[in-house]
């Protein structure tokens, strides 16, 4: 009993290390789905409140390195803005740096993960942080999503069944991906995008992709 005790301690943060692996092939897959001139498009395109799709990159970038520099202790080095700021550029880079991050994770024990941190101004643990982490880049996500209803584009799956996929998951609407694992992603980028195919709109077999009668 003793020896299953301490494993499963050991294993006690091992879920944000997976949270953070798939929350990169998330942003990974919906930048996949922009094209390079929606860079500079914002939501309202005269109104810079709003961020560009470049924007929405950079701030990925930059916010995820100078949390995991200045708040968990993991610099990966180097700058991690790509040199041209392009569509693909971006792809590479964080595939790489976030890649980088997530080795240096997988080495981390339980204590790592409780020590106290600075989060701005106050004292926070490592864990906590990450979880914010977690969540403050699944928020931009989700307005690069948005973003790309506007530009009238398809969105394959990030979590389950989009509208493009065959509509809500209570009407067996499958979960399609737009590539099966990284390097597909970037193999098929590199090459000009090889995304799965979609049934679109049809897919839902007419019926309404919403939970309202």
């Amino acid at each position: 009993m003793s020896c299953r005790v301490t494993y499963l301690l050991a294993m006690r943060y091992d879920f944000l290390i997976d949270s953070y692996e798939t929350e990169r092939l998330k942003v990974l897959s919906v930048w996949s789905e922009f094209r390079d001139d929606d860079l500079p498009v914002r939501p309202r395109q005269h109104d810079s409140r709003g961020r560009s799709v470049h924007e929405h990159m950079v701030h990925q970038c930059i916010s995820e390195d100078t949390w995991f520099r200045t708040m968990l202790g993991i610099d990966v080095g180097a700058s991690p803005l790509p040199n041209p700021e392009r569509r693909l550029e971006f792809i590479k880079r964080y595939a790489e740096y976030s890649g980088r991050r997530l080795e240096r994770l997988r080495h981390t024990d339980d204590p790592w993960w409780e020590a106290l941190t600075a989060f701005f101004d106050v004292q926070r643990s490592k864990a906590w942080v990450m979880t914010r982490r977690l969540t403050h880049t699944s928020h931009h996500r989700g307005q690069q999503m948005t973003m790309l209803r506007m530009l009238g584009r398809e969105l394959h799956s990030t979590y389950g069944p989009t509208a493009d996929t065959g509509g809500l998951m209570q009407n067996h609407a499958p979960t399609i991906y737009a590539y099966e694992s990284l390097d597909a992603l970037l193999e098929g980028e590199s090459a000009g995008g090889a995304k799965s195919a979609l049934p679109g709109v049809a897919g839902a077999n007419g019926k309404a992709v919403t939970e309202r009668p």
